[in-house]
């Protein structure tokens, strides 16, 4: 299942958890539930449905003298698909300009027309 697919089957409050994490780059889970306006108990459990879904990862720590959690994005795996022709990497890619008329280009472009059929 995709990350926006995973996304789409969040109820509000999880999508509201999520984009706290990511927003911060990571947060503290008992900053995290006050950040959210939920109660402790219920911000335990958008962490944990975030975490069970993959979308965040939860590590023990230990904050303000408590155990608790640190709450961050997980890594995504970026999909470099859409940037291949064959096994030809884009020419746009690492390029200041790219000339329409070099052979490079033509290449990439006759492989990504060879894909569509």
């Amino acid at each position: 299942m995709s990350v926006s697919e995973l996304e789409a089957d969040l109820s509000e409050d999880e999508h509201a958890g999520l984009e706290l994490i990511r927003e911060t780059g990571g947060i503290h889970q008992s900053d995290f539930w006050k950040e959210l306006d939920v109660s402790s108990r219920k911000g335990s459990r958008i962490a944990e449905a975030l975490e069970e879904s993959g979308l965040i990862q939860r590590s023990d720590t230990v904050y303000d003298g408590h155990n608790t959690y640190y709450l961050e994005p997980a890594p995504r795996d970026l999909d470099f698909s859409l940037l291949m022709a064959g096994d030809m990497l884009s020419p746009f890619i690492g390029e200041e300009e790219v000339d329409a008329q070099a052979d490079a280009f033509s290449q990439w472009m006759m492989n990504l027309a060879y894909e569509e059929y």
